[in-house]
């Protein structure tokens, strides 16, 4: 795609339905065959122009998308999942808006601050990546899940927790259950 097809390449992305963009995903829309120099210049103009928002290195976003932040956080380190005090507050469990968005990862732990928010990655065994589930198009803990995951960090003597804060009747107690035998051994695990 040549420099004057700037307007074509406006377009595609508009028309894609996409909100979030990595270098890749622009590079496909642009074509294999466009050189590196004008790829760049282009992307340059993308940003410039306000069509799309620079996230971090090789990920955008379109200007103006309305995104929720968790998704945002998906997207910025994968494989991820939001978890903890975020998950809780989301399902109603935690009263109190946590003033970050945790997620667990596989991957080694990191704190990114886009857009004034704080995203942080905390690293989880591989064996204890599961319970979440898709909703409004990220990936978040099940209720019980992100009660293990702080049980779990804070047994570890990485998180605190003050259960007097929870609603634990919002809680599956069998799934609860079920979830905690998955686990090494916590203390405090029996709070249901």
């Amino acid at each position: 795609m040549e420099t004057s097809n700037f307007p074509t390449l406006v377009s595609q992305i508009y028309q894609s339905n996409l909100d979030l963009f990595t270098t890749k995903t622009l590079r496909d829309m642009m074509g294999e065959n466009v050189p590196q120099a004008t790829f760049f210049s282009m992307l340059g103009r993308l940003v410039k122009g306000k069509i799309l928002q620079r996230l971090e290195r090789d990920k955008y976003m379109l200007m103006g998308a309305r995104i929720h932040d968790f998704r945002i956080a998906n997207f910025l380190y994968e494989p991820s999942y939001v978890s903890l005090e975020a998950a809780l507050n989301f399902h109603g469990v935690l009263s109190q808006f946590p003033y970050e968005t945790a997620s667990m990862t596989t991957r080694k732990p990191v704190t990114k601050i886009i857009n004034g928010r704080t995203y942080r990655y905390v690293r989880i065994k591989t064996t204890l990546f599961w319970g979440y589930e898709t909703i409004q198009r990220f990936l978040i803990a099940q209720p019980e899940k992100a009660l293990l995951d702080l049980l779990y960090l804070k047994s570890k003597g990485l998180a605190r927790i003050h259960i007097d804060e929870l609603d634990l009747s919002k809680l599956d107690k069998v799934r609860f259950a079920s979830y905690s035998k998955k686990f090494p051994p916590i203390k405090g695990t029996d709070i249901l």
